[in-house]
């Protein structure tokens, strides 16, 4: 997990409030000796038309020590929320395998009562494989057995009743487009498993054609530093966040949804 801050936020506009992103992608460099381009941009983003998908934060998790960077990670999620939500920005809480916790939730009812809408045909994206090994489950605190320990989204985390709760692409896919939204921020855990696989996450809504960046500073990966390629797992999760740069989405930092814009 990694903490950096960053400078912009949100503005006002004739439609509402926008999201000045400061946004990191990579590129392939072919043209002379092979290599990546790191190119930083600037992008605005209506808040109305943008969602955050924050993506398996559990009260516990099988591994100590991810548990231990998610009780971190939380308070700081919850403050980036809390303004991203005063400005307009729909929160979908994604705390997978916990809907029975919030059955009479209303923000888990108001998500079930939209439409069905037919998501487009996915696109074709590469996808090559991850630059580290988590095939032993990826704890870096020793455990191996691997259960559901979690029952719930981190309580740190606040859910408020207009927010949306779901563990469904269909039913995700569902409000963005009822409501318009073609902006996703991802922000949870992990990096290299839920946030890019889950039927809600980056993978699958980058191919159905949303405009999807990750909060680098909000998230983490399951590495084990004894697999390959044998790196602390700091330097694991940045790995990770490089990979989604070059082949999936940019990232951004948290600062650039809490710090006002100078006015």
């Amino acid at each position: 997990m990694i903490f950096d801050i960053a400078r912009n936020a949100f503005s006002a506009s004739a439609n509402g409030d926008v999201l000045s992103l400061s946004i990191r992608r990579q590129e392939a460099r072919t043209v002379g000796r092979n290599g990546w381009r790191v190119i930083e941009e600037e992008v605005n983003w209506q808040a109305d038309e943008t969602a955050i998908i924050v993506v398996d934060m559990w009260n516990k998790h099988w591994s100590w020590g991810a548990t231990e960077r998610v009780n971190i990670m939380a308070p700081r999620m919850n403050i980036v929320l809390h303004r991203a939500r005063q400005s307009g920005v729909q929160i979908i809480h994604a705390p997978s395998d916990t809907m029975d916790f919030y059955k009479e939730h209303p923000a888990r009812a108001v998500i079930q009562e939209f439409p069905h809408a037919d998501p487009p045909p996915e696109r074709e994206m590469p996808d090559p494989p991850q630059p580290v090994d988590a095939s032993d489950g990826g704890s870096d605190t020793g455990e191996t057995n691997m259960y559901g320990a979690w029952h719930r989204q981190h309580p740190d985390i606040e859910i408020e009743d207009a927010d949306a709760i779901s563990d469904n692409g269909q039913e995700v896919y569902n409000l963005l487009a009822h409501k318009g939204i073609q902006n996703l921020i991802f922000m949870g855990v992990h990096t290299n498993m839920c946030v890019l696989g889950r039927s809600f996450a980056i993978k699958q809504m980058v191919k159905w054609g949303f405009n999807a960046v990750l909060v680098r500073d909000l998230t983490d990966a399951m590495y084990n530093p004894f697999k390959p390629p044998y790196v602390s797992h700091e330097e694991g999760t940045r790995l990770i966040i490089e990979y989604i740069e070059k082949f999936w989405c940019p990232t951004i930092l948290s600062g650039d949804l809490t710090t006002p814009e100078p006015g």
